[in-house]
């Protein structure tokens, strides 16, 4: 699962809040489509520059990242790049596409779990944002604070 910072948790839920308020969706387009949702958020490309970059090769999503090649210079494999680098894995992008991540999966409400759709904008929405609130929590696990054991001076002064 993607590496959990603070960056990547909030270009997840940015990505879940536009799709949820305002943004065309679009399973079928490459720049309108659930990695192409991230991918807009990410680089802050359109989601016509997404579709121009990726129609330079065949394939959906899914095969642009079995594809993916960091030195090819393609504009795809950039915007591919660019997304890697916040954390995110080409297994990442590939789950997102179908919502099938297993961890996030079984992180959704019971009832929701079996009839999550891939291509459906408020199941997507909803991927997201548990996708978000798992790395969020895996953050927080993460974060030791130091011991503090105070001594005795500096209890009694406390009172």
């Amino acid at each position: 699962m993607a590496i959990p910072t603070l960056p990547l948790i909030q270009a997840l839920r940015s990505t879940a809040q536009r799709l949820a308020t305002e943004a065309p969706y679009q399973w079928g387009h490459m720049g309108s489509c659930n990695c192409g949702h991230l991918a807009q958020t990410i680089t802050k490309l359109t989601k016509g520059e997404i579709h121009a970059r990726a129609m330079q090769r065949s394939g959906d999503w899914e095969r642009q990242l079995t594809d993916y090649c960091p030195t090819s210079g393609l504009p795809m494999d950039e915007t591919i790049d660019e997304i890697l680098a916040l954390g995110f894995s080409r297994q990442d992008l590939a789950h997102l596409e179908r919502l099938a991540s297993p961890a996030v999966r079984a992180a959704l409400p019971f009832e929701r779990r079996e009839a999550l759709r891939h291509n459906q904008r408020d199941d997507v929405v909803l991927y997201l944002r548990t996708w978000a609130d798992l790395l969020e929590q895996q953050l927080l696990a993460d974060i030791r604070l130091p011991d503090f054991e105070p001594t005795r001076a500096a209890a009694l002064a406390a009172h």
